[in-house]
């Protein structure tokens, strides 16, 4: 969104300004042993510069983003397992002025969880413990640093799914998730998280632990406090824990891939999409030639296609009824390649191939890293304009 774009934006410039700012200090050697006090030794990662052991390599996957653009000069990170071993962490920096940037995992696209200088690393990989599930309403509770692949596993075995879905699912948490309130390719089916979210727990700077884990998808009592930690990136607070409500798993699901002529011809298909397979229909996703041949060419997968098309377009049903599933997604493809709306298409004929489709989709960010210096943002313009932001930003 763009408005989450500008947050990050500022919330960098801040933590640079911050850091650079009198009222902040360097960390010492008596602040390692001081936190050391608070989470065990092993918990800390810290260079001889601040008198520990760690060699500086061990903090090069914390000090860097994932494509390589951003790096940082922290000189130590700090693993907590606990909520309590977080909130004393920010309770000791809070105190002593020194700067602090949380961090999930590191997956995301600007830079948000990478130090801009040499703040204390808070990596919250270790709270990563189911705490409660629900199998009658399908209500998770769960650490922060618990990773969203896992998760879904977790509940997939319950017959549920999480009601988002990233290509770095595999590594991000499910607290950075909410931290940046992740969209993601269910969106379209699920909403997005401040719908999902039903409570959080979150360590305030001061040290507080704000509890407010509710498992009630219906809460009218008071401010619904949650929603402000919801995309606020870590700048209020730190998420320690989360309960969010977990749909039931569609037994059905089906995956197409079309060429499409034109981004006029997209947008017909996505009306006609909902309007043909509107309670079935679970995402809607487009990229162009440009995104199709650097995520073919580092991706080792093979065109769905016969012929290359300006435009491709992936639509996904999901339901509880295959045949019914079928039929509607069937009797689009025929309408939208009969009108002309569409040149071509390839429905996925098992799981094997669904999945093949999707990771066309899920690895353009990856492959377009692969082809240089890439900018990423994260922008939310309407529809009928949208493809005109690639125009604009090429020029």
């Amino acid at each position: 969104m763009l408005a989450l774009a500008r947050t990050r934006i500022f919330s960098a410039s801040v933590r640079r300004a911050a850091t650079q700012s009198r009222l902040l200090r360097t960390l010492t050697s008596a602040d390692v042993e001081r936190l050391q006090a608070i989470v065990p030794a092993e918990a800390v990662l810290a260079t001889a510069a601040v008198g520990g052991t760690a060699d500086a390599a061990e903090l090069e996957g914390f000090n860097n983003d994932w494509l390589g653009k951003y790096r940082g000069r922290s000189q130590v990170v700090l693993r907590p397992k606990t909520t309590a071993e977080v909130a004393g962490i920010l309770r000791y920096c809070n105190d002593e002025r020194i700067a602090v940037v949380p961090q999930g995992g590191n997956t995301g696209l600007v830079g948000g969880g990478v130090p801009v200088g040499d703040e204390v690393v808070l990596s919250l990989r270790n709270l990563n413990k189911v705490r409660s599930y629900d199998e009658a309403s399908g209500i998770l509770v769960c650490d922060a640093g618990c990773v969203l692949e896992e998760l879904d596993n977790f509940v997939a075995e319950r017959s549920h799914v999480m009601p988002l879905d990233l290509g770095a699912k595999g590594s991000c948490h499910i607290g950075g998730n909410v931290a940046t309130n992740a969209g993601g390719i269910r969106f379209l089916r699920y909403g997005s998280l401040h719908g999902s979210v039903l409570g959080l727990e979150v360590a305030l700077p001061d040290g507080t632990v704000l509890d407010n884990l509710s498992t009630l998808r219906k809460d009218n009592t008071g401010y619904d406090l949650k929603q402000l930690f919801i995309g606020s990136e870590g700048t209020l607070g730190v998420i320690t824990g989360v309960s969010i409500a977990t749909p039931r798993r569609p037994s059905a699901v089906n995956v197409a891939v079309l060429g499409v002529p034109s981004y006029a011809g997209v947008q017909r298909a996505f009306g006609l999409a909902r309007q043909r397979c509107g309670e079935v229909l679970s995402a809607y996703e487009f990229w162009d030639a440009s995104c199709m041949g650097a995520v073919l060419g580092h991706q080792a997968l093979k065109h769905p296609l016969a012929a290359e098309y300006p435009f491709y377009v992936l639509i996904e049903t999901s339901g509880s009824n295959k045949a019914h599933d079928d039929e509607k997604l069937e009797g689009l493809l025929e309408e939208l390649l009969e009108t002309g709306v569409v040149e071509d298409g390839s429905l996925a004929q098992d799981a094997s191939q669904i999945r093949r489709m999707w990771s066309m989709r899920e690895g353009i960010p990856e492959s377009l890293g692969k082809t240089g210096a890439t900018y990423k943002y994260d922008i939310s313009i309407p529809i009928p304009v949208l493809y005109d932001v690639v125009g604009d930003i090429a020029q």
